[in-house]
């Protein structure tokens, strides 16, 4: 029973797999949701859903659902007025959903045929909650790790410094973090070989291929678009992309095209000395 929230009317909490995070060209996979009524009363839905597309592997190894999983799975449309009714007059409630399960989620029943309109609903969203009362900030890092006020905030040597204590004292408390600095890297970097290019402009697919990760031909391989449509590629050089980007479009319009190779070892040197690198972000957001 839920002892702290004071419900008015029935709560709809929802949780989405899907296969990626883009509404417009992603799928569910699955989904799991629970209805509360006000008195208490509860009714839970889960199913697979056969998305109709190969699941990436990115995605799978995410969520673990493969496709032999979803093979015999009804296709969304199949269950979509069962999901509709079940949201009906409901309030929402998820853990990042309203950035992400919200969005994908009427997006898709819209392709489904059973269309669903979530804004202007009460949503309560646990990660932004969760967020809100744990402000990330190395001030409050330091104090809930170290046990002290950072009295120097925002000056560089004693953020440093700071920053130092806070990463030593989360491996002592934390059971599931050890002191190995390649473990770290590997918690600290879970996107690690990905992404081709420092900004994530484009990401490795499931065939080794360069594939934007934005705009209009967001998931699109970038030869692709080399090759069928150059003057996007020309018109990207005349933007405010980095160095990097300029690099892979211009070999591109070249007939030169990024490889993948395999990544290096942790630790190992995995760019120039003189490579541009940026920030280190301890508490990054997302769920």
């Amino acid at each position: 029973m839920l002892k702290n929230l004071d419900l008015k009317r029935a709560l709809v909490c929802f949780d989405l797999e899907t296969t990626g995070t883009s509404p417009d060209r992603d799928r569910i996979v699955e989904i799991g949701l629970v209805r509360v009524e006000p008195d208490g009363t509860r009714r839970s839905f889960r199913t697979l859903v056969n998305p109709e597309m190969p699941i990436p592997a990115p995605a799978t190894a995410v969520h673990g659902i493969s496709d032999d999983d979803v093979r015999d799975a009804p296709i969304l449309a199949a269950v979509a007025p069962g999901i509709v009714a079940l949201f009906e007059g409901a309030d929402l409630c998820g853990f990042n959903s309203i950035g992400f399960d919200a969005p994908l989620l009427e997006a898709e029943l819209r392709r489904a045929g059973s269309p669903i309109e979530l804004a202007g609903r009460r949503h309560l969203d646990a990660m932004r909650i969760f967020h809100a009362m744990e402000p990330r900030t190395l001030t409050v890092a330091y104090r809930r790790y170290c046990g002290k006020d950072l009295t120097a905030a925002h000056a560089a040597l004693a953020d440093v410094e700071a920053t130092l204590e806070v990463l030593d004292a989360m491996v002592g408390c934390y059971e599931e973090l050890s002191g190995d600095v390649d473990d770290l890297h590997r918690v600290s970097n879970p996107n690690e070989g990905r992404f081709v290019d420092r900004t994530r402009k484009f990401e490795w697919d499931d065939q080794g291929r360069a594939c934007f990760t934005f705009g209009k031909h967001q998931g699109r391989p970038l030869e692709e678009i080399a090759r069928g449509t150059p003057g996007y590629l020309s018109w990207m050089l005349g933007n405010d992309f980095s160095d990097e980007v300029r690099k892979i479009l211009s070999d591109a319009l070249l007939g030169r095209f990024p490889t993948k190779t395999a990544a290096p070892a942790a630790g190992a040197a995995a760019e120039p000395a003189d490579a541009p690198t940026g920030p280190l972000t301890l508490f990054p957001d997302g769920g």
